[in-house]
């Protein structure tokens, strides 16, 4: 596939991870410990979990680290003292990191549009970035690809379902694919009634079946909107457009994802539920290598399922298929105004529905730009989360 990414890696991965003490993060240092002689932690950053950053930073000794926030990065600095790296911070801390010399790759784990700007200082220092932030291409996919062709780094995807789509289409033409399949566990509510989600509850939104993830990721999962900016994401990575990428239901989350090709054959990518997979496959691609992970037990494997989102229930990936065939800033817009609205939810500030319900009238009243720099599109996120929030407060009253 054409989508940037380069064929040279290094043997060893001098890693920058920016998010380290996030669920992604966390399974990153898992991954560097299991592979010490093909990954190496060279930079550390995280927002204010100081607590687990001061303690990542003294067991992994990088040669640099940050915090996003101020008075956590004067805080870090006071409990690892003079003996500890140096601690950057801000926004531009992010960056600074990200451009590290002595990194080869820097890893974008930073919930939400946090890891735009870092992601595009990395690619422009010529560093390869792997993205578990959705968020950077549903927002900028244009602009960041864009660049990363200009700069000939490579853009490895570390979401599960994007990893697995990236070894289906391995040395294959776009020409030869038909449909990208992205799999969808369903969320915690797969089966349950229309009239009962009103009542839903974060405690119960917040209960994945099959992984274990951050609190806005978990959100997302539910209303399916996570399933939603994975399908505009995979328009980006991939080059295919947005008509040919599908989303199936398939609780066991086996299967992280197919590829469909021309001929009606499909190719699929299995393993057990470990974010571990993904994330080694990007650091040591285009070589596999072995590590502690456990294999699939077939024997044990009662049965794979398969069924067809409740899009009538479940209107995000219909809003996310709109954002993304608009293209422009509409999905900064849909980004923005989700994030803000699942805040709301999990203040206790709106019922479930209202999630959708707010992103759809921000994305009704938003005036397009079909064509935006980078400015524009920040712009737009400013705005879509001004929007939601009147919205949310509307609707409150």
């Amino acid at each position: 596939m054409s989508n940037g990414l380069s064929h040279t890696t290094p043997r060893r991965r001098r890693t920058v991870i920016l998010g380290c003490t996030g669920s992604i993060g966390q399974s990153a240092l898992k991954v560097a410990a299991d592979i010490p002689e093909r990954m190496e932690i060279v930079g550390l950053a995280a927002a204010t979990s100081i607590e687990l950053f001061v303690k990542q930073a003294r067991a992994w000794k990088p040669l640099c680290t940050a915090l996003s926030d101020p008075q956590a990065a004067a805080q870090a600095r006071a409990q690892l003292g003079s003996e500890g790296p140096e601690v950057l911070e801000g926004e531009a801390g992010l960056c600074a990191l990200a451009r590290l010399p002595e990194a080869d790759l820097v890893l974008i784990a930073i919930v939400g549009t946090a890891g735009l700007r870092p992601a595009l200082a990395a690619i422009e220092a010529g560093k390869d970035i792997a993205i578990a932030s959705k968020e950077i291409l549903v927002m900028a996919g244009a602009v960041v690809m864009e660049a990363a062709r200009r700069k000939g780094v490579s853009v490895l995807p570390v979401d599960s379902e994007h990893n697995a789509i990236y070894q289906c289409l391995e040395g294959r033409r776009p020409e030869e694919v038909s449909r990208l399949l992205l799999t969808a566990s369903g969320g915690p509510f797969r089966t349950l009634p229309t009239e009962q989600l009103a009542s839903v509850t974060p405690a119960q939104a917040l209960k994945h079946p099959t992984w274990e993830m951050g609190r806005k990721i978990s959100i997302d999962s539910a209303t399916l909107f996570n399933k939603g900016l994975e399908m505009i994401e995979a328009r980006w990575l991939f080059d295919i457009p947005m008509s040919r990428v599908e989303v199936v239901v398939h609780p066991q989350s086996i299967i992280h994802s197919m590829v469909e090709f021309v001929d009606s054959s499909i190719l699929a990518q299995l393993s057990v539920t470990d974010m571990c997979f993904p994330i080694q496959y990007a650091v040591t691609w285009p070589e596999r290598v072995p590590n502690r992970l456990p294999p699939i037990d077939f024997a044990r494997l009662a049965k794979l399922e398969f069924e067809a989102p409740r899009t009538a229930d479940f209107p995000a990936l219909n809003l996310a298929r709109h954002a993304g065939e608009s293209g422009g800033t509409l999905p900064a817009v849909l980004n923005a105004a989700n994030e803000i609205a699942v805040d709301a939810f999990l203040a206790g500030h709106c019922s479930f529905p209202a999630i959708w319900k707010t992103v759809a009238a921000v994305m009704e009243a938003h005036v397009q730009d079909a064509h935006p720099d980078l400015d524009a599109i920040l712009a737009a996120d400013t705005e879509a989360r001004q929007a939601a929030s009147r919205e949310l407060t509307r609707h409150s009253r």
